[in-house]
């Protein structure tokens, strides 16, 4: 049996999970759907691709961390040119189908929140709104923990003969980062 496009892409199951609740079923619930459908694949790409920027910054690989952040701002593009498309919802239409999400918000994307905990935007607090002992749970907490991309470049550019402050090299990882004008300063000498 030779491999198909529909296989390799799973097609059957994915254009099987955009399920409209309401009945007789809204016009444009649909649209709504499959926008944030696409939003949480490119948010999972997103986290693909910054894991291996900090993997090429942590080996020095600055020319390939470049491209894999280049990679990552044309999918951010891409994200808010998708709001055209939400936008073009009337808010009646919206309206229409809106009481069947209930308590349902896109400001509980587990995968939006890994992504500013991956980019050094952390607030704990914000675990609590994923339960204990779900996998949403679990990776929020992992990357929490873990070095973001910012802590990937001040090692960079420590190995690159910047003088970064020890406070800003060993901080605590489970709070936000901060600006600071001496790592400015290093990044424009180097640059």
């Amino acid at each position: 049996m030779h491999l198909t496009y529909a296989d390799y892409l799973h097609l059957d199951q994915l254009l099987a999970l955009q399920e409209p609740r309401s009945n007789p079923e809204e016009h444009d619930e649909l649209l709504f759907i499959v926008t944030h459908q696409a939003y949480e694949l490119w948010f999972k790409l997103l986290l693909h691709e910054l894991d291996q920027a900090k993997v090429y910054l942590t080996a020095g690989d600055l020319y390939r961390a470049i491209a894999t952040f280049k990679r990552c701002r044309t999918v951010m593009k891409v994200l808010v040119e998708q709001i055209d498309i939400v936008e073009t919802l009337t808010p009646m239409s919206f309206n229409s189908f809106r009481d069947r999400l209930d308590t349902a918000s896109g400001f509980q994307s587990s995968q939006f929140r890994e992504m500013e905990f991956v980019l050094g935007y952390r607030r704990p607090e914000l675990l609590r709104y994923h339960k204990e002992g779900t996998a949403a749970h679990e990776s929020l907490l992992r990357r929490l923990r873990e070095p973001s991309v910012n802590d990937a470049l001040n090692r960079f550019l420590v190995r690159n003969g910047a003088v970064i402050p020890e406070a800003v090299l060993d901080r605590d990882l489970t709070q936000a980062t901060a600006p600071d004008e001496a790592v400015q300063e290093e990044l424009w000498k180097l640059y």
